[in-house]
């Protein structure tokens, strides 16, 4: 039984990379922000060598460390999620995903609402919580959908299941999905249906996500085509569109994420299980939440003990994230272009500080080569 237990922590990062001032995040640093919080503690992690990395310069970390560890640079343009993971499992993207902080042009909604037969509110970027109280009236009253973005490659739209059925706001999706490419193709539509009463609308656990198809071949493609398992742990299956993917479990939020990881520890299967655990950008690194952000790595780090427990002689833990989504940046709430961590442990790997990589396609090479495998993208395993 040979496995890999690829964890992503989502957002991340830890430190700005050269072009940073080109997304106007200068000065970010999402890991150096939490160290700034009582509550953050990560003693495993530094174990492993997270403070031993490149550039991770402001705080001492072990005399020796036990992971084999480098500092991932992202090739690709971009910082969001779906770039960011596309690239680690194989593929760069030379333009990045549109945005819309002034909301949808015409050419978009105008067909949009002439194929679902409805109109619409709001359009433009808003926090998903607040926006069905603000509209949630309008909607109800009038049965017109709440169109909104954010600061990532998103169209989503907010429906109260009385109004709009979940069955039928997800045909919708899919109508605006099957639009929204080439130009404006954006990452993910995302469908939200909500329930509740004026003043008291609360989003239902119903939310799903229609991605873009990766346009390459991932390290997915090759494991599962060589027969491997591939198994998504939250919103992988969703980054990406399925493709690759021989199982999935959904989460209700990192701890959810973990204990789901620590039940396939328990499992027999060759292969990949790959995570992500969300809870870290989307509750606390949007929010600017600090010490939300320390508390959720805190958390991470005190059930890393369990996790590298429960490895196999033929397993492998590697843990990296995908972009930065820096809690204490106050310019903007959207992610922050910075450096990654890639952290990898094991009965049989040895430790090394292997510098600053030039992709994040190296993290998908060197998970390929563990299953003796070549990759079909650009990227060099750090075995």
């Amino acid at each position: 039984m040979k496995r890999v237990f690829l964890i992503v922590l989502d957002s991340v990062g830890i430190g700005e990379m050269p072009d940073a001032a080109a997304y106007g995040d200068e000065g970010t640093n999402t890991l150096k922000a939490a160290a700034s919080s009582p509550f953050f503690h990560l003693p495993n992690l530094a174990r492993l060598g997270l403070f031993h990395l490149d550039g991770v310069d402001w705080h001492k970390g072990e005399t020796g460390f036990t992971g084999r560890i480098a500092r991932m640079k992202e090739a690709s343009r971009g910082k969001d999620t779906t770039i960011g993971h596309w690239e680690i499992a194989g593929i760069y993207s030379p333009r990045p995903l549109p945005t819309y902080p002034d909301g949808f042009p015409k050419e978009v909604m105008e067909p949009f609402c002439s194929a679902v037969g409805r109109g619409y509110l709001c359009n433009k970027p808003y926090s998903g919580t607040q926006v069905i109280q603000d509209y949630g009236d309008e909607h109800v009253r009038t049965g017109k959908l709440i169109v909104y973005t954010s600061a990532d490659s998103v169209f989503q739209i907010a429906a109260h299941e009385e109004v709009v059925a979940p069955k039928e706001l997800y045909r919708i999706c899919g109508i605006a999905r099957q639009q929204l490419k080439g130009e404006h193709g954006v990452g993910r539509v995302i469908a939200r249906p909500f329930t509740g009463t004026s003043g008291h609308y609360v989003r239902t656990a119903g939310r799903h996500d229609y991605s873009l198809t990766p346009p390459g071949t991932t390290m997915l493609d090759q494991l599962s085509e060589a027969g491997y398992s591939v198994i998504g742990v939250g919103k992988i299956r969703d980054i990406f569109a399925g493709k690759g993917i021989t199982e999935f479990v959904t989460t209700s939020g990192n701890e959810d994420g973990i204990e789901k990881t620590l039940s396939y520890l328990e499992k027999e299967f060759d292969g990949l299980c790959f995570v992500n655990l969300v809870d870290y950008d989307m509750l606390y690194g949007h929010r600017r939440d600090v010490d939300g952000y320390a508390r959720a790595l805190t958390y991470f780090d005190e059930k890393l003990p369990k996790l590298l427990d429960g490895l196999g002689p033929e397993d492998v833990l590697m843990i990296t994230a995908d972009h930065g989504c820096d809690p204490s940046y106050q310019k903007t709430t959207d992610h922050t272009r910075e450096y990654t961590p890639f952290l990898m442990a094991g009965p049989k790997v040895v430790p090394a500080n292997l510098g600053t990589r030039e992709t994040f396609a190296d993290i998908a090479a060197t998970v390929l080569d563990w299953f003796g495998m070549q990759p079909a993208f650009a990227g060099k395993s750090m075995l």
